[in-house]
């Protein structure tokens, strides 16, 4: 085929209409990201209906091997399979599953040696006919090793094969010509979620180990805890015998816009914030018992909450500092400004 002739094949490929003035294009386009959207959502609809038949029964069986397995999960596929793929294999992952993912053309070339017999094998492919996983499925069978397919047809070479067939209903594209992986991948994508979250709560995974496993970015600084980002040493405290003028001294040192106020034993008893003082100002103030201007029974945190649900209690009770307690006694305080600087909002 000459260069002009593949331009022209590229050209008539993708036909721009013209005739349509321009807000009936726009018109027509949200049209179709609509359709689009419609159609995703009924595939996902008709994936969740076909959970009450021998999709959702696969599903137990799936979490259990994966569960009872004592390697690793391999998951493997080609195309936009194998993109699906990829992306379960890094949510397991990041979710206390053991996980990576396999190109089935290098494992055919080597990387079979990747996989031990204490693995568990996921393999996508919608047709379950893809040629390019058959090494990859021989090679379980040849070593016992547990196989589950995500395939929508269950009479497959794939299907035939697996030792759990996670078969999803023959689903109608997005794409006008019913051809382009869209509303199949969609599904593929979803199940592949299903999984990890199931596992991920079977297995207890906590937001601590969460934390762990995601150091950076965004997500990491919603998961730090009041401990990470509170100040101690330098905690506003006075006692309950103090005076108003010790507060506004102490209130004035720290700059947190507020004091906390403590029995003898220590435990957190009060707090003197900026609107009790309006409330309370007068030409005796200094000389005002500070027990008889602190709310008594603050607002209190624990050092292991996150620092994110801090946030929406601040915003939500309308304060701008919170004490961290621990056994009723102050260990820490933690102002708005520090989740700001800390990227949590």
């Amino acid at each position: 085929m000459t260069p002009s002739a593949a331009t022209a094949l590229l050209d008539d490929s993708f036909p721009v209409p013209v005739s349509a003035n321009r807000d009936s294009r726009r018109d027509i386009t949200r049209d179709m990201g609509v359709r689009s959207l419609q159609m995703g959502i009924t595939a996902l609809q008709e994936a969740s209906a076909a959970f009450e038949g021998p999709l959702g029964e696969a599903f137990e069986r799936a979490v259990e091997l994966i569960l009872g397995g004592k390697g690793r999960v391999i998951v493997s596929g080609i195309g936009k399979s194998g993109h699906i793929g990829r992306k379960l294999a890094a949510t397991l992952a990041s979710t206390g599953t053991h996980a990576f993912f396999v190109h089935p053309t290098e494992a055919s070339h080597g990387d079979l040696g990747m996989i031990a017999r204490d693995d568990v094998i996921i393999a996508l492919s919608w047709s379950g006919e893809t040629a390019e996983l058959s090494d990859l499925v021989g090679f379980t069978r040849r070593f016992s090793i547990p196989l589950i397919a995500i395939t929508r047809n269950g009479a497959s070479t794939l299907g035939r094969a697996a030792d759990v067939l996670l078969e999803l209903p023959r689903v109608r594209e997005s794409c006008p010509h019913d051809l382009a992986p869209t509303s199949s991948s969609l599904i593929q994508l979803a199940l592949g979620d299903a999984l990890a979250v199931a596992l991920l709560e079977r297995r207890g995974f906590t937001s601590a180990r969460f934390r762990t496993l995601h150091p950076g970015g965004t997500l990491a600084a919603r998961l730090k805890t009041v401990q990470q980002l509170m100040h101690g040493a330098d905690m506003p405290l006075v006692g309950e015998d103090a005076l108003m003028s010790e507060v506004l001294i102490e209130m004035a040192a720290r700059r947190y816009g507020c004091v906390g106020v403590a029995d003898g034993a220590g435990r957190l008893v009060g707090i003197v914030t900026d609107g009790d003082l309006r409330r309370h100002m007068g030409p005796a103030l200094l000389d005002t018992p500070v027990r008889t201007v602190m709310t008594r029974d603050p607002i209190t945190v624990e050092p292991h909450k996150l620092a994110s649900a801090v946030l929406e209690l601040m915003n939500r009770r309308l304060i701008t500092a919170v004490f961290a307690v621990d056994d009723g006694r102050p260990v820490g305080i933690l102002h708005v400004h520090d989740l700001l600087r800390a990227g949590i909002a």
